[in-house]
């Protein structure tokens, strides 16, 4: 038993997810301020539609664990890349839920106190059902532990638009291409969890869908010099995904895919989506583009197996492989004139 001065332990994966590593998704804060001047009149019409899907709640009933998550879930295949899988997932999704709520709580424009609200009370319905399934294995993860103890980044609200954006639209492209590929492969399921992507993956298509509009709404976002941060966001986020899931490609060879397919299928759903506000879009299909990032994931294996003097030397090397990538030319995009809410497809 615990004494009163006495700090019960810290889990593994409370632990795990309080990193603030390069790899690892991170907690968040903005200039409320700021955000309070963000107008959506320019859409009203398309902006009230999606508050009014957002207000029915279409997911209201959809995160109710079944039976089929009772058992022994002790002996999964790859079960430390299936853990490490749910921690990063859990991470991304709660650090919405903070900002969202923290977003609502201190602005006083109505239209983002609605939007934030809503979307806050997503994150945190899958940031929970998540937890529901790291605690079948017994290695939940202590919410309100991170809440206080994990490091938050600041960044401007177009940073916020740009990186959530992407976050959500890349969320709903890799959940979806899982829930297909265990469609067309049940026998490849390796957890019952998976099963409930499909409309989860849904939710996070809308709200990239309302970060769309805020920023087709407010046009300064994606024009000058603010493509240039566009592409340097869609690279990081690539290449942050890409060497991540190839530190775990048995979990997904468990599946039935290599970490590269899965990943360059995410890539192409994410350039394709984005294009619906994004002015330059990566190009993929340009062969150095591979090269370069396999080159970013040999120097991260590299560099965990290094001292530290070469962890320095591999972060630089990483350094210069990430400006490289960032230096090919990106894809042009003509961004449609009239804002519309795309489906999910």
């Amino acid at each position: 038993m615990y004494e009163a001065t006495t700090k019960p332990p810290v889990s593994e994966t409370t632990e795990r997810a309080k990193q603030s590593a390069t790899l690892d998704p991170r907690f968040y804060t903005t200039d409320f301020e700021e955000m309070d001047g963000m107008s959506v009149d320019a859409i009203r019409e398309q902006w009230d539609a999606l508050m009014e899907e957002f207000e029915s709640d279409p997911n209201k009933g959809h995160f109710k664990r079944t039976d089929v998550f009772d058992g022994d879930w002790s002996e999964l295949p790859n079960r430390d890349q299936f853990v490490d899988f749910l921690v990063s997932s859990i991470t991304a999704e709660f650090s919405g839920c903070l900002l969202y709520a923290e977003i609502k709580k201190r602005c006083k424009n109505q239209d983002m106190r609605d939007l934030f609200g809503y979307m806050s009370r997503d994150e945190g319905r899958h940031a929970g059902f998540i937890n529901s399934t790291l605690r079948d294995l017994h290695m939940g993860v202590d919410l309100s532990f991170l809440t206080r103890e994990k490091e938050y980044t600041f960044f401007k609200p177009k940073f916020i638009f740009y990186a959530t954006y992407l976050s959500e639209k890349i969320g709903y492209a890799r959940y979806i291409t899982i829930y297909r590929q265990l469609e067309k492969h049940p026998e490849n399921q390796i957890h019952p969890i998976f099963s409930w992507f499909e409309e989860w993956c849904n939710d996070e298509f809308r709200h990239g869908e309302a970060f769309a509009a805020l920023m087709h709404a407010n046009p300064k976002l994606i024009t000058g010099r603010n493509k240039l941060w566009i592409r340097f966001f869609l690279l990081a986020v690539y290449a942050t995904m890409y060497v991540r899931d190839h530190l775990r490609k048995e979990f997904y060879e468990q599946m039935g895919m290599s970490a590269t397919d899965f990943d360059m299928e995410v890539f192409r759903k994410t350039n394709e989506i984005s294009k619906q506000v994004f002015p330059v879009v990566i190009d993929i299909d340009n062969p150095k583009f591979k090269v370069l990032m396999d080159r970013m994931y040999d120097n991260t294996v590299r560099m965990e197996n290094a001292g530290k003097l070469g962890r320095t030397w591999y972060s630089l090397k990483n350094g210069f492989t990430f400006a490289r990538l960032f230096l090919l030319r990106p894809k042009q995009n003509a961004v449609p004139a009239d804002f519309r809410l795309e489906p999910a497809y």
